[in-house]
């Protein structure tokens, strides 16, 4: 049987620490393959995401997000990886630009602090009035208030230790798709704090979100009255983002750590 190799990189986002952050493998294509190939891949990579991208006549890099379990509509972290890899790997420099059908055009830029910066679409959530049972019932302590955007229900705590203590009755949330679950709330050393479940589209606890951040970011600068923040999320892994907001764009920048480069070998 022939087969094809295919470029693969495995890299650590939004840390600057190895093993710490959130993983993400990067496929780099000449031309798409068929989705329950990447599917595939993305299942046997067994990581938060898979991300896939081929780079357009217009020089626009077209990217798609593989759980293990489906296709996501938005994944920051391996977004951050995938530039990471352009900048390191293949030879880009500066600014370029990823494009996405949920979240358009995604532009991304090489800081020089040696972070990376990705300009987001300001996704703030609105407080919720009426509040569905298993969002209730499904967190060991109960949150403040509840709040949701496109992607996930918000539930906002006092404290980081309420964040970092709380568990999740997974069944139960897992109910609440295709909406995922974010608690929060201020943190010690940093501006704020989180963690994401998300066992209806990818896993467990997802290590470090960035797109959750594109919703967070907005909610607490308007919270805290400030505008650049200093994010943590608090899984066992934990990792750390650096969020601006203005009216319409969020922008959250994060470091890369490489763990792998290799190649994997599919049948063509």
């Amino acid at each position: 049987m022939l087969q094809i190799q295919l470029p693969i990189y495995i890299i650590d986002a939004f840390t600057k620490e190895l093993f710490k952050g959130n993983q993400a493998a990067v496929v780099p294509l000449d031309r798409w393959l068929p989705e329950s190939v990447m599917q595939s891949i993305a299942s046997e990579n067994n990581l938060s995401e898979t991300a896939f991208f081929v780079r357009n006549d217009a020089g626009v890099y077209e990217i798609r997000w593989f759980s293990p379990l489906k296709e996501i509509d938005f994944c920051g972290h391996a977004t951050l990886a995938s530039a990471y890899v352009v900048f390191n790997h293949l030879g880009e420099k500066g600014t370029i630009r990823f494009w996405a059908k949920a979240v358009n055009t995604i532009e991304v830029n090489e800081r020089e602090d040696g972070l990376i910066e990705m300009s987001f679409p300001n996704r703030a959530p609105e407080k919720l009035s009426t509040i569905p049972e298993a969002l209730q019932t499904g967190l060991s302590i109960s949150p403040l208030e509840f709040h949701k955007n496109q992607q996930a229900y918000f539930a906002v705590y006092a404290s980081e230790d309420d964040i970092k203590n709380v568990v999740p009755d997974l069944e139960k949330l897992k109910t609440l798709a295709p909406l995922d679950v974010v608690v929060t709330a201020p943190s010690k050393a940093y501006d704020f704090a989180s963690r994401y479940f998300w066992p209806a589209n990818g896993g467990v606890e997802d290590p470090v979100t960035g797109s959750i951040h594109a919703g967070l970011a907005p909610f607490w600068a308007k919270r805290l009255g400030k505008n650049d923040l200093i994010a943590l999320q608090a899984s066992a892994r934990s990792g750390v983002l650096y969020c601006r907001v203005s009216e319409e764009r969020i922008f959250i920048s994060g470091a890369c750590k490489a763990y792998l480069e290799g190649s994997i070998s599919i049948p063509c």
